[in-house]
């Protein structure tokens, strides 16, 4: 069984100071500052996400323009369509875009304030009951939430198996457009990141290739490593 410290229990909580240095990290490293196209959640305060405002806000501030801090990116925050997994990346350009769904938490409207369609990172058409992803062009980063982790790149979600489902496709597809992998990178606050063994896996569920608390990325897939020798 996974325990995690109580909504009260104030020891080791997460502090504004923690939430900085974790977005702070992901600003300055190499693999954020060199991705094109991400993919990133909008964090929610009740679910105790690692915040991402900071990330997101500092990327749709520069969609405009070239910086010779990092390259021109486009971001894709997720939205969910129904309860069978089924879940899409939709293009933003403004925190504004967002709206609050039926659980209170932000994703993007599936159309922009024109009634044009948001482009899709990876579309799906559905062909019976399978979901066929599809997409022009590659994604270079995922930013992922989780309730836990540990250092062989375990991740516990939330049960609805969203992400797990989404990844493995597009995984699928990148294979078979020859695509490099992407790099799948999990925030993670210190007291989340737990034993090895300690999380239960299935055959579904897809491993992140590092990690990052407010101490620094852990590095964990061959791809990762590398960037950290």
């Amino acid at each position: 069984m996974v325990m995690f410290p109580r909504r009260n229990d104030h020891i080791g909580a997460p502090t504004k100071i923690g939430y900085d240095a974790i977005q702070k990290i992901v600003l300055e490293a190499p693999w954020f500052k060199s991705c094109r196209r991400l993919c990133a959640y909008i964090s929610c305060g009740a679910l105790r996400e690692v915040d991402t405002s900071k990330v997101l806000s500092e990327i749709l501030k520069n969609t405009g323009q070239d910086d010779h801090s990092q390259v021109r990116k486009k971001l894709y925050v997720p939205r969910v369509e129904d309860k069978n997994c089924f879940m899409r990346m939709l293009n933003i350009s403004r925190m504004d875009d967002l709206i609050a769904n039926s659980m209170d938490i932000l994703e993007p409207a599936p159309c922009d304030a024109e009634g044009n369609e948001r482009e899709d990172a990876s579309a799906f058409l559905k062909k019976q009951e399978a979901a066929i992803m599809f997409a022009n062009d590659p994604v270079d980063l995922f930013l992922l939430p989780g309730l836990a982790f540990d250092k062989s790149g375990r991740r516990l979600g939330r049960g609805g198996g969203y992400y797990d489902t989404f990844l493995t496709k597009y995984q699928e597809l990148a294979k078979d457009r020859k695509w490099k992998k992407p790099l799948f990178v999990a925030l993670s606050y210190s007291r989340q990141i737990l034993e090895d063994g300690v999380i239960p896996i299935t055959p579904h569920d897809v491993f992140v290739d590092a990690l990052v608390s407010s101490s620094g990325v852990i590095p964990i897939s061959p791809a990762a490593i590398e960037m950290y020798p």
